[in-house]
């Protein structure tokens, strides 16, 4: 079978996407893996699905590197809402379906995408680290010096600990720099590892440190893939509404492979 694909990147979380508005495409889970597969197939963090859906731009359908339907993946959905604009579908207001529901996007002039993220309503504490849902389950850690920690890890440890082995979780690990700006760096489950940005594990981590006492209600985010920011309503300690992930989507190139 010959499979056509685009590929894009957000802060160098990078996506094999296809348009499947016509319902043609059908992968196995050996095939995905494959797909991604950085030195035997594309390479990619994860494959997106572009589909069909009454009453909405499209659908989007989000599967992990190890070839598995996975949760909302922050940065593939503002990839496919610009790969949406590259075939065309030009908007002011995107509107369009996930695994977790319905989610608004806007493309600035600058290019950056702002992705509207579900709204969340609580922040457990686990071991005084935090865990919360943006569309995806994030334990989110404090450390000092982020760029020197052994993110894989002690990522994989917390992941693969008996209270989430059999779900999974991502792991964000963040150094604040100062009230308005944190540093981030995630190992995600599906992954099995780091990758450079993460769009729901950056969400999580910036409501995580957001400080309502001084009136911010955006943080910035540094990433090893690039910079992303996070605005947000905080209605309580741990209620935020009105999400927005924001940050730059790029195509990087297509192709024709043979599965």
């Amino acid at each position: 079978m010959q499979f056509n694909f685009f590929k894009y990147q957000g802060t160098g979380n990078d996506f094999i996407i296809a348009d499947n508005r016509e319902n043609k495409i059908a992968l196995s889970a050996a095939q995905i893996k494959h797909l991604c597969d950085r030195r035997f197939g594309i390479g990619g963090d994860g494959l997106m699905l572009m589909n069909l859906k009454e009453g909405y731009d499209f659908e989007m359908i989000y599967y992990n590197a190890d070839g598995n339907e996975s949760s909302m993946c922050g940065n593939g959905g503002r990839c496919l809402v610009k790969f949406a604009y590259h075939l065309g579908i030009h908007k002011d207001n995107y509107t369009f379906i996930a695994v977790d529901g319905e989610h608004e996007a806007i493309i600035k002039e600058n290019g950056w995408v702002y992705l509207k993220m579900k709204d969340v309503t609580g922040i457990s504490k686990e071991h005084f680290d935090s865990v919360l849902n943006t569309g995806s389950p994030h334990y989110v850690k404090n450390v000092v010096r982020v760029a020197d920690y052994d993110v894989v890890k002690t990522g994989k440890e917390i992941r693969y600990s008996d209270e989430f082995e059999k779900e999974g979780i991502n792991v964000n690990f963040v150094e604040e720099l100062n009230d308005q700006e944190i540093f981030v760096r995630t190992y995600e489950r599906g992954v099995e590892d780091e990758t450079l940005s993460c769009g729901t594990g950056v969400t999580a981590a910036a409501l995580v440190f957001a400080h309502n006492d001084n009136g911010f209600n955006r943080i910035e985010v540094k990433t090893l893939g690039g910079h992303l920011a996070v605005e947000f309503d905080k209605t309580s300690e741990d209620e935020f509404k009105n999400i927005w992930l924001c940050g730059p989507a790029e195509f990087v190139f297509k192709g024709e492979i043979s599965i």
